[in-house]
């Protein structure tokens, strides 16, 4: 395999240079009052319309109602809570409920920046609120819970109402005994049925928390020293993104602004691949998602240098368009050795929008790749949302599965070659069985959930007509909620269909992820999951949630053990090994869609689950891409005189978030591997290595029947501000 000699620009570095302007001219463009992920803009209108001769009170009063929300947004709680103030009290009897419940949103909102957000410790915003995480200045939850139960007592039904109160009242120390019994929701703390062992946010003691809107997140070593860096976005079109470099000695170095960065901004998701076999993981940088008509905006392919550096070659490598999306996924998709691109566009449902194809690029081997989507077939047309690949009927070419908000999932089943065409898809939604089932849903992936050998599809509901709130309160309630589904979890038939399981395996609470992704938490060789949830809405405040996977026949939900039940908004979602001691930790980006709520990410260490074992995988393909993606992993071992085997595809996870290439793989109480196939894609080879020992890091090249071990150190990280080591350093 051939490392391709990268076609320049005619000046140096000069697509670079026109993306950072190209991203500046999109985020001076931003600046419209229609924009609604731009409220600054909405600001000089309504004070226009506050300053126009012969309104009536009504008129002024809403339009001082919209400024308020304005401010909320964008974080300005103080100027919200004055003005909400006003309106109410013009009418103290609740006739104007929708700006009383604002008003209780900013009093919570003003508690969580003086306790969360400035004060933030490790605890902060985790459900069930306590410890740490209990407010010192209780001013804000105090004022909203007076506001809540003034609207429960005049509508004692008002779920969105109920849950904030029972939240307000937690974040005070106070639920459940504080609660007025008529008003409170039983069982907030959450099922601890099925135990583990707490996760750690350190990100703060590591300076890894930064602060912005919803945006990716990617781990992964890129530069080659064997050590997980980090690499994250934000969506807003001037934040920055930001390059953690791994030390190797239990620290990181920001290294954002020397590694080529600078003026690369903006970016909701990010998945990385090794575009151009050269050895170094490259990233591309997904934009203008939920924007609509402000989402035009480009992606950025970044392409890693090898020498610390980035350089965003989009325009060079033929990449360059305009489309709203978060989603795209790397595959060889015609098993010639090079990863290609799927990207999943957003073309919103109204009908007068405009139309947004996905897109298919097919790489042309020497740094440039072509978009062939129409004549492949595959330029759907949907509000795509997520967007994975995998070969699922296990014939040699990786499939596609895509989840939309059209009340649609789509399976487009690769054809190979067909008539002329150098590859094709045929939509085999309705021959697989899935399309029995309507409704929205937004992150997605291809996982072997049990370990069967073939791969299923997981898809999360995102379909509400109310705050999430309100869902949360009525499922605790018992209450219908009338959402259609919650979750998906369609097992693959081994017959080219499927059949949603979901509810006999316990993935029947309501949820609402956005960022997600899946690993193994205890090493027990089952993949467990761990979904972002929320939406734009401020009182959507509602966990994150983490599923444990039972031996395949069932998932539990530990959120409330596992300490990880984050309030804040969940995106992109990285499970990683980020100190070599075995098992995967997890990476978070917070914060949403607006200014005004943006949150410090959370880094959960892994305190260590089991006396599992595990080995990890790094694959390098000579023939098969060279980052091996696709690649399928079996390991067989004996348990407890068991001998069964564990599946994995190299890839990065979920569709909202990147975990690193390297495969990190449990074995449960196994005290040796009796065999490794490695099934490379795209080049057919099939390598078995026999009688490996555990909790060892390798490094396996297509061709070479040899094991390379890795010596990588375990990393005590540095934590400052804690008084002893992780739990991780003290297993059993």
């Amino acid at each position: 395999m051939a490392i391709l000699n990268v076609v320049s620009c005619a000046k140096k570095d000069a697509c670079h240079d026109e993306m950072v302007t190209i991203l500046d001219r999109v985020h001076k463009a931003s600046y419209k009052p229609a924009n609604q992920f731009y409220p600054a803009a909405g600001l000089p209108y309504m004070d226009s319309l506050l300053s126009l001769p012969h309104s009536t009170p009504s008129q002024i009063r809403y339009c001082q109602y919209l400024k308020a929300n304005i401010y909320l947004e964008l974080g300005e709680e103080d100027k919200a809570v004055e003005l909400l103030e006003g309106v109410v009290n013009d009418d103290p009897e609740l006739q104007v409920e929708l700006a009383w419940k604002d008003l209780a949103v900013a009093y919570l909102r003003q508690g969580e920046r003086a306790n969360c957000i400035s004060n933030h410790a490790s605890e902060s915003c985790i459900m069930p609120v306590k410890g740490m995480g209990i407010h010192d200045d209780p001013a804000g939850s105090r004022k909203a819970i007076e506001i809540y139960q003034r609207l429960l007592e005049k509508h004692p039904n008002d779920m969105e109402s109920r849950w904030l109160l029972n939240l307000a009242y937690m974040t005070l120390g106070k639920y459940p005994s504080g609660v007025p019994e008529k008003f409170l929701i039983p069982n907030m703390e959450g099922d601890t049925t099925v135990k583990v062992r707490p996760f750690d946010d350190i990100a703060a003691d590591l300076k890894l928390d930064v602060k912005n809107m919803a945006g990716g997140a990617v781990v992964e070593d890129f530069d080659n020293d064997g050590y997980l860096d980090l690499l994250t976005s934000g969506m807003g079109t001037e934040e920055a993104m930001h390059y953690f470099k791994n030390n190797a000695d239990g620290t990181f170095t920001d290294l954002s602004d020397k590694v080529g960065l600078k003026g690369i901004t903006g970016g909701l998701n990010m998945i990385q691949a090794d575009y151009n076999n050269d050895g170094f993981k490259d990233v591309l940088v997904l934009r203008g998602a939920w924007k609509k008509q402000f989402g035009e905006e480009p992606n950025s392919l970044l392409r890693n240098n090898g020498n610390g550096t980035f350089t965003d070659v989009t325009t060079e490598a033929g990449l360059l368009s305009f489309h709203p999306t978060q989603t795209g996924t790397w595959n060889d998709f015609n098993n010639d050795g090079w990863v290609d691109l799927f990207i999943g566009n957003e073309t919103a449902v109204a009908q007068f929008e405009k139309g947004h194809p996905c897109e298919l690029y097919i790489n042309n081997q020497d740094g440039t790749f072509r978009e062939v989507a129409r004549a492949a077939m595959c330029d759907i047309e949907l509000y795509v949302k997520g967007v994975t690949s995998g070969d699922y009927d296990h014939d040699g070419w990786k499939d596609l599965f895509l989840s939309t908000m059209n009340g649609q999932r789509v399976l487009l089943k690769n054809m190979g070659p067909q008539q002329g065409k150098e590859i094709a898809f045929a939509d085999a939604t309705h021959v697989a069985g899935l399309d029995h089932e309507r409704g929205n849903t937004f992150p997605t992936w291809f996982f072997d959930y049990d370990n069967d050998g073939w791969l299923d599809i997981f898809a999360c509901d995102y379909t509400f007509r109310h705050s999430l709130a309100y869902y949360a309160a009525a499922e605790k309630l018992h209450v219908p909620e009338g959402s259609p589904q919650k979750m998906l979890l369609y097992h693959n038939n081994h017959n080219g269909t499927f059949t949603n399981m979901a509810d006999s395996l316990g993935l029947n609470k309501v949820t609402f992820a956005m960022g997600a992704n899946f690993g193994d938490i205890d090493n027990d060789g089952w993949l467990d999951m761990y979904l972002g949830s929320g939406n734009p809405d401020y009182k959507s405040l509602v966990p994150n949630k983490m599923f444990k996977n039972l031996g395949g026949e069932k998932f539990a939900d530990v959120t409330a053990s596992a300490r990880v039940g984050h309030l804040q908004k969940g995106h992109g979602v990285s499970f990683a090994d980020m100190d070599n001691d075995g098992d995967e930790d997890i990476y978070i980006e917070m914060g949403g869609a607006f200014t005004g709520d943006a949150y410090q990410n959370a880094f959960f260490l892994n305190p260590g689950q089991s006396n599992n074992r595990w080995i990890s995988l790094q694959l390098e393909g000579t023939k098969a891409n060279r980052a091996a993606i696709g690649t399928s992993i079996k390991i067989t071992f004996t348990e407890n005189g068991k001998k069964r085997s564990v599946y994995r595809d190299v890839n990065s996870g979920g569709s909202f978030g990147c975990s690193p290439l390297r495969r990190e793989i449990g074995v449960g109480q196994a005290t040796s591997i009796d065999e490794i196939e490695i099934k490379w894609h795209g080049s057919n080879t099939v390598q078995v290595f026999k009688n490996v020992g555990v909790n060892q890091f390798f490094k396996i090249t297509e061709g070479d029947d040899q094991l390379k071990k890795v010596d990588l150190k375990l990393l005590i990280w540095s934590l400052p501000d804690k008084l002893c080591l992780p739990l991780a350093y003290n297993k059993p």
